[in-house]
């Protein structure tokens, strides 16, 4: 894929995937893709991403029924980033939350605040 030759990826082979909901916008996970990834990716319109703790490929849901299916793959002006755009079934996040950010820092005290405004589904 003529596509693949011009992103850039890290010295590790990676670029960071940032997946976002197409019908909320919301951004629900960051993950990191290699090469194969993205062509597994754009040829099943499932998202794969690299495990760099696990040294293996997984596609989102395969174990755990919460899929995406990608609307669209743009990357950014320096293509080393990917946002992937996504129909969410179930939750991003192992935790069981919809999506991985539903922590924030108080920007006046610097300290953890209770942001835990979405429920787990």
């Amino acid at each position: 894929m003529e596509i693949l030759d011009g992103l850039k990826f890290d010295k590790d082979g990676l670029i960071p995937a940032i997946i976002q909901d197409v019908t909320t916008n919301e951004v629900l996970m960051v993950a990191y893709m290699d090469r194969e990834a993205v062509k597994r990716t754009i040829e099943t319109g499932r998202t794969w991403f690299w495990s760099r703790s696990r040294q293996q490929y997984w596609c989102k849901g395969e174990t755990s029924g919460h899929a995406q299916y990608v609307h669209e793959i743009r990357y950014d002006c320096d293509a080393d980033a990917l946002l992937v755009i996504v129909e969410q079934i179930g939750v991003a996040c192992h935790t069981g939350h919809k999506s991985c950010f539903f922590r924030s820092i108080d920007i006046k005290t610097g300290q953890a605040a209770n942001t835990a405004k979405q429920e787990i589904v």
